[in-house]
């Protein structure tokens, strides 16, 4: 039991880490940070960022390569977080207007992070 709380604290752990690094290399490409773990109702959003007129839901998955960080993400949390995007945008009428999409961001050891403009449509 004690290896399990561990780990799942280093996981915490590297997840946040993942998180604040995909968002200062967001922060560079020119997106501004809105919110950062985001919870809603449908679940918590990792990143809301926004560039000119686009509202973008980011993801961000930490794996030991980008491969296997690609893979990661599944159907059904795909499907949650498009239910938590809509419910961000009903709680923000003056985003409403914006274009929407879902961005995910890779992020692996000794390596820069890779960012997926529009990785999926829900």
């Amino acid at each position: 039991m004690r290896g399990d709380a561990a780990r799942g604290r280093a996981a915490h752990t590297s997840g946040l880490r993942a998180e604040a690094l995909a968002a200062l290399f967001l922060q560079l490409k020119g997106y501004r940070i809105l919110a950062r773990r985001m919870k809603t109702r449908a679940g918590e959003i990792d990143l809301v960022v926004r560039r000119g007129r686009s509202l973008v839901f980011v993801e961000v998955k930490a794996r030991s390569d980008l491969e296997a960080a690609a893979e990661a993400l599944q159907m059904r949390q795909r499907a949650r977080l498009a239910r938590a995007a809509e419910l961000f945008v009903g709680a923000r009428p003056a985003l409403m207007d914006l274009d929407m999409r879902f961005d995910l961001v890779l992020v692996a050891p000794r390596r820069w992070p890779r960012h997926l403009p529009d990785a999926w449509r829900p």
